[in-house]
């Protein structure tokens, strides 16, 4: 059988690596779309199977990317994330996030490319609203959207974007909540948090490609057609109660300041639940297992049954 082929953007990180490894374990042929500075660490252990695309961005050089990759599905990924912008950074986000891709499926069209699965956020809605965008990261994010309903209707696209929640796992070299709790965990320095009221849902790496694959076996035979799921482990907890559940899955104690830091502008205080899980697909993974599964090297894992925690 002739392999399927794949085009993926933003292979480079955490989710994009990650999807890139089980796609070629798969037995696709998988070609990654890069910018000329991006690091390939991650994609280090699979590098010798993959056909490495450098790109500026401009349309002309997606276009020859793309004929030249020929691939069945895009999945894009590449994206500049900002939990809270600066003025001076506004131009870089609309560029990544909504001119770089627009592009990009201008170079699909032309290649008679139509099948892509796309990636988005649960802050397109905060407060479990159909459209509230959490900050201007997310507002890019549902602009990309808007622009695809072009390409779904005039050229008949085959789309779903996966409004992703929270993310975790093994090698997140990210600077969020997981490598700051790992970091205060293993040092036993305090670490300065808000109130802890906000809610966070944390979904498993594998169950996130998982939701990648499986959103790409529907659209196969979808026809024209421009969907959006959510990726939800569906139990999302205060941030106390994730830290708590940290503690009991290691065995470890993290000293937190809660409450020496205020809230975010926005912060999600109600959880978005209506949302649509992508066909076929459910999460899987406990967080607990989840959790021990993500522990840095030389990190010295153990049930709380084992070892409880003392307060």
């Amino acid at each position: 059988m002739t392999k399927r082929r794949a085009l993926v953007t933003g292979a480079s990180g955490f989710v994009g690596s990650h999807l890139a490894r089980r796609l070629v374990e798969e037995g696709w042929e998988v070609h990654v779309l890069l910018r000329a500075g991006s690091s390939l660490a991650p994609l280090a252990p699979i590098l010798d199977r993959l056909t490495l695309h450098r790109s500026s961005g401009a349309t002309a050089e997606l276009t020859e990317i793309v004929r030249a990759a020929a691939p069945d599905a895009v999945f894009h990924l590449a994206a500049v994330f900002l939990a809270q912008h600066k003025p001076e950074e506004i131009e870089n986000l609309i560029e990544a996030n909504i001119l770089f891709p627009t592009r990009l499926l201008e170079a699909m069209a032309a290649n008679g490319v139509r099948l892509l699965v796309n990636t988005g956020t649960a802050w397109q809605h905060f407060e479990n609203r159909a459209y509230d965008p959490v900050n201007l990261y997310a507002a890019t994010k549902q602009a990309f959207e808007t622009l695809l309903a072009y390409y779904v209707n005039a050229l008949g696209f085959s789309v779903a974007t996966l409004a992703l929640f929270d993310t975790y796992g093994p090698d997140d070299p990210r600077p969020k909540l997981m490598s700051a709790l790992w970091k205060a965990a293993a040092s036993g320095q305090a670490l300065s948090m808000s109130g802890g009221e906000q809610l966070l849902d944390m979904v498993y790496i594998d169950d996130v490609v998982e939701a990648y694959l499986a959103t790409e076996r529907f659209l196969r035979d979808a026809g024209p057609v421009q969907l959006h799921y959510g990726v939800s482990s569906g139990a999302p907890l205060r941030l106390k109660d994730l830290v708590a559940a940290f503690e009991a899955a290691l065995g470890a104690r993290v000293n937190v300041g809660w409450g020496e830091r205020p809230y975010r502008p926005r912060e999600t205080m109600q959880a978005w639940t209506d949302f649509t899980a992508p066909p076929g697909w459910q999460p899987r993974m406990p967080l607990a297992e989840g959790l021990r599964r993500s522990a840095p090297p030389g990190f010295p894992t153990q049930d709380a049954s084992a070892a409880p925690v003392q307060p």
